[in-house]
């Protein structure tokens, strides 16, 4: 997971700092001895067999513990709960880290308890800490989902669709986590390169947006799912150049035909999220002075269009306006 360049980045709370072993005769793992085939404890050496060959079958969760870890014992019976629920569609792998240590130093375990999900062999997603049992059997689910575990179709295109369903709702670390996980499978899969840039731009990350785009092969970049990614970022890179907002403000105040402090303040007015605002400056513009920027400001409202998406009430309201305009 620390390899993965798409990470979206752990989440979690009560985390404890990975500290030496604890007293011999330490208790067995929180949450008893498992019993069945979907919880069960594994060595170093068993590790292959249990975790990467097994996950060839279905996700299979490690949980890395130890038992002097406090919120150890409150997560694992959690995870046991929620897995066993999951009626063989994933299974838990629990490690003692005092007794093997080497596998959590690979991964780069810093702080316990520590959940990686493994599926066809590889690491394609975590979290750190105790979380609630609501948020671990939402991950469970998740993994399910991109491990292929519900009869439907294509697992990678069903992954994506409740990614895009989570971004739109709000959760763009969810969304990030299922973007990242078919982009472990997939690193060339456009719809979740193009969604997990989508995530960081909603978080207000561009430098990690772009460096999704860094990744992505040049002919991947030319799908259409790259177009409203590239247009953000492109305006990102010219917000970053702007001046004072009060200051643009003021300069308009004393002269409504300040184009330059109108368009600068529709820029910000996009940046801020507030598109009707954007669209009214633009709009402003291409009714006193089309000759403004070689006809700049229509043009930029074309890309705000792009960018919101054909469907946007503001996009759907600025290009009516903007044709009252233009065929008047």
């Amino acid at each position: 997971m620390s390899d993965n360049p798409y990470a979206s980045g752990l989440t979690g709370f009560g985390r404890q700092s990975v500290s030496p072993r604890g007293p011999a005769g330490a208790a067995p793992a929180p949450g008893g001895e498992a019993g069945g085939d979907l919880v069960k404890d594994t060595t170093t050496a068993a590790f292959s067999a249990d975790v990467i060959r097994e996950s060839r079958n279905q996700p299979v969760l490690v949980d890395f513990w130890a038992p002097w870890c406090g919120p150890c014992k409150q997560l694992t019976p959690v995870i046991e709960r929620v897995v066993r629920a999951a009626g063989g569609r994933v299974k838990l792998v629990k490690m003692n880290i005092d007794d093997h240590p080497s596998i959590a130093g690979q991964l780069g375990v810093q702080s316990i308890p520590a959940v990686f999900a493994f599926v066809n062999g590889q690491p394609v997603d975590g979290f750190m800490g105790a979380l609630p049992e609501s948020e671990v059997k939402a991950f469970v689910d998740r993994l399910v989902k991109m491990g292929g575990g519900e009869a439907g179709g294509d697992p990678m295109d069903e992954a994506i669709a409740q990614a895009a369903e989570f971004l739109a709702a709000g959760d763009a670390a969810g969304a990030a986590q299922l973007y990242s996980a078919v982009l472990q499978h997939d690193p060339e899969n456009a719809k979740a390169g193009a969604g997990l840039a989508e995530c960081f731009l909603a978080a207000g990350h561009a430098d990690r947006a772009q460096a999704v785009i860094d990744q992505m092969p040049p002919e991947v970049l030319n799908d259409p799912a790259f177009a409203s990614v590239k247009t953000k970022l492109k305006l990102a890179e010219e917000l970053a150049g702007l001046g004072d907002q009060a200051e643009l403000q003021a300069r308009l105040e004393g002269n409504p035909d300040d184009h330059q402090a109108r368009f600068d303040l529709a820029l910000i007015a996009q940046a801020k999220g507030e598109r009707d605002v954007a669209a009214g400056h633009l709009l402003e513009i291409v009714k006193r002075d089309r000759t403004f920027a070689d006809d700049g400001a229509r043009r930029k409202l074309v890309e705000f269009f792009d960018a919101w998406g054909p469907m946007d009430p503001a996009t759907k309201e600025g290009r009516r306006r903007l044709s009252s305009l233009l065929f008047r």
